[in-house]
């Protein structure tokens, strides 16, 4: 921008061949250019101040599309944020999410561009430094009008096709296009402060004469030219790829040559390796395709598959198998890979793949995250399919072995599957395992041979996990206590029973009842042993009931307690019932209303806070309960009230003997109402009458009671005692669990081990004619030259989602499985290199895909959609590897 006190008339003829020092022009360049050169000198401390562009309120809506056929002016606003150069330098955050530019005035363009151009070269020749006739070439006028909109403390910027060329407009709209990325645009000229001067500042009054509404003013834009874009179509017109030796991949040297040298302003478009260099071009990011853009970068460097891609794969395409796509996947594919490849290629929208995606696969269409491991498997499905050479699958039926060697019986299988598969997928990517199913029972060993695209790797856990699971034990003294018990991290519920016995000294005739708890009902049991742990969440609250054996054949009384909870809405007092404490559990044979009563109120007990003059008269005040002789404790008969707990002295469930064997028609305290309900004691069925006896239809393995508390109970009874419930983990606010960490060929291991198949996957045995729940043993028998290892970081279940942050331990130079393979023909190569990873950042919910990309020696790219970035090796190695890419090393 030109500086408001000077003549803004000069037009892009007018411009001088060679800018001088004291310019004073402002010119809009990428940040990360102008970072690049401030970074290698000391910064000379001037500030700045960051603008967020926004859609104008004319520029979006549902009437965006008229309104651009009638104005199609390009607005938007600029509004000032707080954060300061040096913070969001520290946070490293600037240039990454997003498009940045940097307004700088002439002189700091100059020193830029000095730098850019290899200053020492200058300095070694003694000369003073200018901007050359290329340059300038790069650099352009853009007419911008300017309104301050003070009450959001913005500047509305707009540009006109009147106000500039329509080649510069063209450009303005491929650079302020802010309804697809995020811009920020950090003014270290200090020029844009000027406008929010008071009102009676002269500049502003003189700027202000131009137009009643705004400020017309000249914007310097360099490092933003499209003629490398333009002269890279050229060349892609002219190339050859089947005969370039320079743009093939063979997989037997570095990968590419480097012959192509990078623009001088191939940096420009948002990162310093993201064009220029041949195969070094990001993708756009089109909304939450950042998955996708992971994939295809990996893809896009696999060895071969460039070849072919970039050679006449057309005459391939096969149009006519009814598994394919008609060779449109195939064909969006190759032609998102020669832009890719282009040389002097800028980052590419790949809208086109996106869209043919969708149409054949809709559960990627929208704009939601997606598994970049399970775009990875359709589209190999896809291009294999599309590319099939077969045009007429035979009829192929597996023979069985008949104690023929696994050799012959591999090789025929490997032929029945070429014969109906033959793409340059399967050359490159397909492998063959040997699977052995044996049954429990005759031990009948059925093996076959199948082939495979990719492994799909667990991540065996290497810790322990820390559940705290609050024991409750019934009795004369009822116990509520809470234990931290360590089980392993992917164990299972009869882990947590047999640690948990332990820690709480379960005795021999006592077994554990293990219940979740949610808003103070019990909305499951947890039963069964062979329950993976990871079923139960850190934020879950577990009790577990300690009853005795041999009580299992009478019903569990299982009490849920309400009270009555009085609010104001609107202005009007309203009451409901609120449940609250923990759940109490107790084993009865006799079900009356009074027994039940009697049992709840020996529950109790212990929680008395003063006595009540009947508690006074039955001798039963809270000391002597606490304190009851266990010599003198008196076993119910079956016409008692059978229970889990150690009445105490002369006391059956918190009244006399007498008293409960007369069954007296006047109650204890009728302060209490009981009401029959469901398991999740979410209604409150019919009361239960005290001296009528429950009906046997009411009665299953557990009765579920819903005892309503009336304010005076609550003064009664210290009901805090039993209302505290920890999670299963609590950890601070800033604590970190420790870093697990496994090796890969550890996660291989487990993929090959011998295990028995799940009751949802019985075998089906064909000696027993019966369904078996037989062992299953997997072995690798043929690999394929590109080895894709899929770590499986992702875990779902009915209850829940989870992602394992394990740190996996993977080579990178010499990944050698020749120990894990059942047969070995002396010919291939058993070992290999790694050459792309495919990476997720975040959690389940939400999260970012990247990729690492090897581009020959030693050198390392990260390619974060359009940004991409030299890398070290020592950073290849994270928790947020997903994907590996492997290719075959042959042996020399």
């Amino acid at each position: 921008m030109d500086n408001p006190s000077e003549d803004s008339s000069d037009s892009p003829q007018q411009q001088p061949e060679s800018p001088v020092n004291d310019d004073q022009r402002v010119y809009l360049v990428p940040y990360r250019w102008w970072k690049e050169a401030q970074e290698s000198s000391p910064a000379d401390g001037k500030s700045a101040t960051l603008y967020a562009a926004a859609l104008a309120p004319s520029y979006g809506g549902p009437m965006k599309i008229i309104n651009n056929i009638f104005s199609p002016d390009v607005s938007f606003n600029l509004r000032r944020e707080e954060e300061s150069l040096s913070q969001s330098q520290e946070n490293g955050e600037v240039g990454v999410s997003g498009r940045d530019y940097a307004l700088v005035p002439g002189d700091i363009w100059l020193q830029a561009l000095k730098w850019h151009s290899n200053s020492k070269a200058a300095a070694k020749n003694g000369k003073s430094f200018s901007a050359t006739d290329e340059d300038i070439a790069d650099v352009y006028p853009l007419q911008l009008r300017l309104s301050v909109l003070r009450e959001t403390s913005s500047l509305g910027v707009r540009i006109s096709k009147k106000d500039n060329t329509v080649e510069c407009f063209r450009r303005a709209c491929r650079i302020f296009s802010v309804d697809t990325e995020p811009l920020r645009i950090w003014d270290l000229s200090g020029q844009t402060a000027l406008f929010f001067s008071d009102e009676n500042n002269k500049i502003l009054k003189d700027s202000q004469k131009q137009s009643e509404q705004d400020m017309l003013l000249e914007l310097q834009v360099y490092g933003l030219s499209d003629s490398v874009k333009n002269k890279a179509k050229k060349d892609e017109m002219s190339m050859q790829y089947p005969n370039g030796s320079s743009f093939l991949m063979n997989g037997t040297g570095s990968g590419i040559t480097s012959n192509l040298t990078r623009s001088s302003s191939s940096s420009f478009s948002g990162g310093p390796c993201e064009a220029g260099t041949l195969g070094l071009t990001g993708l756009q990011n089109l909304g939450n395709t950042c998955f996708m853009n992971s994939a295809l970068q990996c893809l896009a460097h696999t060895p071969k598959l460039v070849d072919y891609f970039l050679g006449d794969y057309k005459r391939e395409i096969n149009h006519d198998n009814p598994l394919g796509m008609n060779g449109e996947i195939a064909s969006a594919f190759g032609d998102l890979l020669k832009k890719l490849w282009a040389p002097g290629a800028t980052p590419v929208a790949p809208r086109t793949f996106k869209l043919k995606l969708a149409h054949f696969a809709p559960q990627f269409s929208g704009f939601n995250q997606h598994d970049s491991q399970e775009l990875l498997a359709f589209l190999l499905d896809g291009l294999h399919e599309d590319l099939n050479r077969v045009k007429n699958k035979p009829y192929v039926e597996a023979k069985d072995g008949d104690d023929r060697p696994d050799e012959e019986i591999a090789d025929e299988y490997w032929n029945n599957h070429l014969a109906r598969n033959d793409s340059i997928i399967v050359d490159v990517c397909q492998g063959q395992y040997r699977s052995t199913l044996v049954c429990p029972v005759c031990k009948k060993v059925s093996i076959m041979f199948d082939p495979f695209m990719y492994l799909s790797l667990p991540l065996p856990s290497t810790s322990m996990r820390s559940m705290t699971v609050t024991v409750i034990k019934n009795g004369s003294d009822i116990q509520i206590s809470a234990f931290t018990i360590t089980v392993p991290k992917d164990g299972k519920l009869e882990d947590l029973i047999r640690a948990l016995s332990t820690a709480c000294s379960l005795d021999a005739d006592e077994t554990l009842l293990v219940a979740e708890i949610y808003n103070n009902r019990i909305i499951r049991y947890l039963e069964e042993p062979a329950d993976s742990l990871s079923l139960i969440r850190d934020g879950d609250r577990l009790v577990a009931y300690r009853l005795h054996k041999g009580t299992e054949e009478a019903p569990l009384v299982v009490f849920t307690h309400q009270q009555i909870d009085e609010h104001y809405i609107y202005g009007k007092l309203t009451s409901n019932m609120k449940t609250f404490g923990i759940p109490l559990a107790a084993h009865s044979r006799v079900l009356t209303g009074s027994y039940i009563r009697s049992l709840y109120l020996q529950i109790l007990t212990p929680f008395l806070v003063h006595n009540t003059a009947q508690a006074d008269n039955l001798n039963c005040d809270r000391s002597a309960t606490l304190n009851c002789d266990r010599s003198a404790t008196e076993v119910c008969t079956d016409s008692e009230v059978s229970t889990d707990m150690e009445p105490g002295n002369s006391i059956v469930n918190g009244v006399p003997e007498s008293i409960a064997e007369e069954d007296t028609a006047e109650p204890l305290d009728m302060d209490f109402e009981f009401y029959l309900s469901d398991d999740k004691a979410t209604f409150k069925g019919s009361e239960i009458v005290m001296n009528e006896p429950l009906q046997s239809t009411d009665i299953s393995g557990r009765l579920n009671v819903l005892v309503s508390w009336s304010p005076k109970m609550l003064e009664q009874y210290n009901t805090g005692l039993f209302s505290s419930l920890p999670e299963v983990f609590k950890s601070g606010f800033f604590a970190k669990r420790p870093q697990e960490s496994v090796s890969l060929y550890k996660c291989l291991e487990a993929f090959l081990k011998e295990e028995p198949l799940g009751p949802e996957d019985m075998w089906y045995c064909p000696a027993c004619k019966q369904h078996r729940q037989a062992t299953k043993k997997l072995d690798l028998w043929r690999l394929p030259e590109i080895l894709v290892i899929h770590l499986k970081r992702f875990s779902y279940n009915r209850f829940l989602k989870n992602k394992l942050e394990t740190y996996v331990d993977f080579p990178t130079h010499d990944l050698d499985l020749s120990s894990y393979l059942a047969y070995k023909d002396g010919k291939s190569s058993y070992r290999y290199m790694l050459y792309a990873i495919s990476n997720h950042y975040g959690s389940m919910g939400g999260g970012h895909y990247t990729a690492f990309v090897h581009q020959g020696a030693d050198r390392w790219y990260d390619f974060d959609d359009s940004h991409v970035y030299p890398i070290s090796q020592d950073k290849l190695k994270t928790s947020a590897a997903y994907v590996l890419f492997y290719r075959r090393v042959e042996e020399i």
